[in-house]
């Protein structure tokens, strides 16, 4: 009987225990407790979760740096394969925008025929002067058929295979070619130099050159037609002793850059012959 008295007794304490605690809890005065309590536990807890954090990030890593160096090479990748469709985009702009010249020069000379050629090769020689074009004897190029760009004369051509052709430049010091200068109507021929500058020789004293005049073919002796800008004055030399004066003239056409000519192939060159029969 005491035994089960005392057990009543320890019950109704620890009920009555268990009540008076959540009498405090509710108005506040176990907090201080609490805190005081669990500051152990949230710094253990903290402790832990930062270690297994920098375990979990060790572990990924490996497989975080392989998919990032993934996706760096496709990247590049990606770059590379952009960049290169930039610059064929360019080419085919710069492409375009020649054709467009050349045909809209095309369309102010009805009179001739012409047939656009690629450049394909230049020659080596420092004393020779000349391009290869892709189109020869079997497109009906022909020697002495004279090639221009929307800019101006570049040059003729001089010989002729099935494929392929060589057109040699004014800028060649074999080169003559028969001018005339649009505002002062007189004329001269244009001869290179061999480090190509370009000179006008034999023209008249009494000629009142000016500078920047643009200068044209004449015409006259047959290999070339007529009105073909060619450059411009750049500089004059005009002594009254001499029986001529000269000129230095700037090419319209740009020799260093040449992608796309354009050959005459109606114009029919021809000779002289002084010979005797």
């Amino acid at each position: 009987m005491k035994r089960l008295n005392s057990r009543v007794i320890i019950a109704a304490a620890l009920v009555i225990l268990a009540g008076a605690l959540l009498i405090l809890n509710a108005s506040g005065f176990l907090q201080p407790v609490q805190d005081l309590g669990m500051r152990p536990v949230t710094a253990i807890q903290s402790w832990f979760a930062v270690r297994y954090s920098a375990l979990r990030d060790l572990l990924a890593s490996p497989r975080d740096v392989a998919a990032l160096r993934e996706e760096i090479n496709r990247l590049e990748a990606d770059n590379a394969r952009l960049e290169q469709e930039i610059i064929s985009l360019r080419e085919q702009a710069a492409e375009a925008a020649v054709l467009s010249a050349l045909l809209n020069y095309a369309r102010s000379q009805p009179e001739n025929r012409y047939l656009a050629v690629n450049v394909i090769g230049r020659d080596i020689s420092p004393f020779i002067r000349s391009v290869l074009i892709g189109q020869g004897s079997d497109a009906g190029v022909a020697t002495g058929m004279p090639v221009v760009t929307a800019r101006g004369l570049v040059g003729r051509v001089v010989e002729v295979f099935a494929s392929y052709a060589r057109v040699e430049l004014i800028t060649d010091p074999s080169t003559a070619v028969n001018v005339r200068f649009q505002t002062a109507r007189t004329e001269g021929i244009l001869t290179a130099a061999l480090n190509g500058d370009l000179i006008v020789d034999l023209i008249d004293l009494n000629a009142e050159l000016t500078q920047n005049e643009l200068v044209l073919t004449s015409g006259l002796g047959g290999k070339y037609p007529a009105n073909i800008p060619v450059g411009q004055i750049v500089s004059i030399r005009r002594r009254d002793f001499d029986l001529f004066q000269t000129a230095t003239i700037q090419p319209t056409v740009d020799f260093d850059n040449l992608d796309i000519v354009l050959i005459i192939t109606n114009f029919q060159a021809f000779r002289l012959d002084t010979s005797q029969p």
